[in-house]
């Protein structure tokens, strides 16, 4: 015990020797270095630049979802997630499934309207005219008043239609702001102004905010009528989704009002105890799993991808550090003449490989945090740089050069020093 103080001592002192003589070799050859280096900090950078944008991408969908489904919502219909549904399952549950109804609608709403709120929603595509403009394929989404405190509709010009207007099928709408600036250009104000839907003049009485896009589509070219004006003008058609959410009041949260929902339409479907739903469902969270599931997939196959630049730098620390070791023989041999040990020798040639690695990770940490910056301005993008692919970067870089250090280290340590005493 009482040597173990000396022992650390001197492998500190022998560690420190080491690297101030790795730091030496790297500075007598800067240019040799940084192309050394150059491998690393561009696979380094690219694994800091695509982890970003997998972040970003995470973050975006997040946003979307929020802005299109709502944050405290859920949504009931025969086929509620059509995207993550096979051939097969697709089929099966449109024969299993029953569609929700308005007379569906009124009964939910009749058991649970006290404590949550329901929407139906229905949607069509259709032309929207003004006088001479026209803003082409717009979705017409047909709802309930009640859809603006579901999926937290923000209004910023106007209002939202009201429980007596919805009642009395009257012809008012609510348009997106990409419809707004295509049929009243410039500053005028679009409220209480007509434009034409099929042919049927509908009252302007409000803007909705700006959303923007959400995976390629325009969600701000579309317009919210009457679930009852929508049905006047398309029919009642074979059935629709129904949104709902707890109302404020209850104490209810999206799953007690889902459960509550689930259990009412069981009961409205006849649906036999331990049998699976006749309907389906969907809730932010599953939407965000999914695309979370997605997202992790996608990092499975890239990710390890962009690593294979960090191991090709790899190789290139190998070479350059066997050039080293064949340019230093008679160097190491005059030290082991001297008394220098196999694990001197391979510590210094195998510090000098990590050093090499680790300044070339660093520096690609930040070349790919300057340039995720600067494309995130350039083209207006959400880039996200986390801490979790920083550190794999320098985990993997620091862990090439190990790798690539050992061989060439490991190769001076076994050099005679006799024969490295005649190298010229």
């Amino acid at each position: 015990m009482a040597q173990s103080g000396p022992g650390i001592s001197r492998s500190w002192h022998q560690f420190q020797n080491a690297f101030w003589l790795a730091m030496d070799s790297i500075r007598a050859h800067k240019l040799r270095s940084f192309l050394t280096l150059l491998g690393v900090i561009i696979g380094v950078a690219s694994v800091i630049m695509v982890g970003a944008a997998i972040a970003g991408l995470g973050v975006y969908a997040d946003e979307s979802t929020a802005k299109a489904f709502g944050s405290e919502s859920f949504l009931v219909a025969q086929i509620a997630a059509t995207g993550r549904l096979s051939r097969r399952e697709y089929f099966d549950k449109v024969k299993r499934n029953k569609p929700i109804r308005t007379e569906d609608y009124r009964f939910v709403e009749a058991v649970n309207g006290d404590s949550v709120l329901y929407s139906p929603y229905r949607n069509h595509v259709s032309d929207v005219k003004r006088e001479n403009l026209i803003c082409e394929d717009t979705t017409m989404l047909g709802v309930a008043a009640d859809m603006a405190s579901i999926r937290d509709i923000g209004v910023v010009d106007g209002r939202f239609f009201t429980d007596q207007e919805e009642h009395s099928r009257a012809f008012v709408a609510v348009i997106g702001d990409t419809v707004r600036t295509t049929l009243f250009p410039g500053d005028a104000s679009p409220l209480n102004q007509i434009v034409r839907i099929e042919g049927i003049e509908f009252t302007v009485i409000g803007v909705q905010e700006r959303l923007g896009s959400a995976f390629g589509r325009d969600q701000d070219k579309s317009i919210y009528i009457p679930i009852t004006a929508f049905n006047r003008m398309y029919g009642p058609g074979t059935g629709f989704a129904l949104f709902g959410r707890p109302k404020p009041a209850s104490g209810l949260t999206l799953n007690g009002a889902l459960d509550e929902t689930r259990v009412a339409l069981r009961t409205r479907f006849h649906a036999r105890p331990g049998q699976e739903d006749n309907f389906d469902t969907l809730t932010p969270d599953a939407i965000r799993g999914f695309i979370d599931q997605l997202l992790s997939m996608v990092a499975a196959v890239v990710v390890p991808v962009t690593c294979i630049s960090l191991v090709v730098g790899g190789i290139v620390i190998m070479n350059i550090m066997l050039v080293s070791v064949t340019e230093r023989t008679r160097e190491i041999g005059i030290r082991k003449a001297v008394g220098g040990r196999r694990s001197d020798i391979m510590l210094q040639i195998l510090i000098e490989a990590v050093v090499l690695a680790t300044m070339g990770g660093a520096c690609g940490v930040g070349l790919g945090a300057l340039a995720t910056m600067a494309l995130g301005r350039v083209f207006d993008l959400s880039l996200h740089i986390t801490l979790d692919y920083v550190m794999l970067s320098l985990a993997v870089s620091s862990i090439v050069g190990i790798a690539s250090g050992w061989y060439p280290a490991a190769r001076a340590a076994k050099l005679d020093p006799v024969v490295a005493l005649r190298a010229e």
